[in-house]
């Protein structure tokens, strides 16, 4: 294999290895933390209170393999729908998480145990990292999904749902997070909302990442078999 294939293909396999490996790391980290709640709390309230290093430490890693995925696409996408801008949008969503790993959001509902909600600067440059995240990664989404419609038409609608879903559940979770400090809802389904948004956004990109990474993967058809037939003597 020529090394700048090899090259191109592990900074492909950056997205494979961030969407494989975040939802297991931020899932058993939500399901050991005391009092946080995987139905009402936000993946980012992972990273207060005791174990917030574990987050911290996740997301800037998973920002740093989205960003080399950034590059491997754009070394794959040289021209056409979506070659430059597709790589850009995906840049800007590990920017996002590693902002979003390295300023911690605000305490809320009910996460940590036993601190007031609280409104500071930080964590609105952690809402607004957030934003980046899932925008992004949506954004990526609807990019190549119209790039590939004419020559992949199945992949290109998995990336039209997946990119849908990414947005609507995100919006999802932050109205149930606003219903839920207003009173309204209490509680209110914003954290597994958010969950399934990020779930979509995991699979998208372990699905791009091992497509564009074995662009010439593919079955052999079976040979048929060789039949010998005696040749009649005239």
């Amino acid at each position: 294999m020529p090394a700048h294939v090899a090259l191109t293909r592990s900074l492909l396999a950056g997205g494979v290895i961030a969407g494989a490996t975040l939802p297991v790391i931020l899932g058993v980290a939500g399901a050991t933390r005391q009092g946080y709640s995987v139905w009402r709390n936000g993946v980012s309230q992972l990273g207060t209170g005791d174990g917030a290093w574990v987050f911290a430490v996740a997301f800037v890693l998973g920002g740093v393999l989205l960003g080399l995925f950034a590059l491997g696409l754009r070394r794959v996408l040289r021209s056409g729908r979506g070659a430059p801008w597709g790589p850009i949008v995906i840049a800007m969503a590990a920017v996002g998480f590693i902002i979003s790993g390295l300023v911690p959001t605000d305490p809320a509902l009910g996460y940590p145990p036993g601190e007031p909600p609280t409104a500071t600067l930080a964590g609105r440059i952690h809402q607004g990292a957030g934003t980046l995240v899932f925008g992004g990664l949506s954004a990526a989404a609807f990019i190549l999904a119209r790039r590939l419609r004419s020559d992949a038409r199945g992949l290109a609608t998995f990336s039209l749902v997946t990119g849908t879903l990414i947005i609507v559940f995100a919006i999802a979770a932050g109205i149930a997070y606003r219903l839920d400090s207003l009173g309204i809802w209490q509680p209110a389904p914003a954290g597994i909302l958010e969950q399934l948004s990020l779930l979509a956004a995991y699979s998208w990109l372990i699905g791009f990442g091992i497509h564009y990474a074995a662009p010439n993967l593919s079955v052999r058809p079976r040979r048929r078999p060789i039949v010998w037939t005696p040749r009649e003597d005239l």
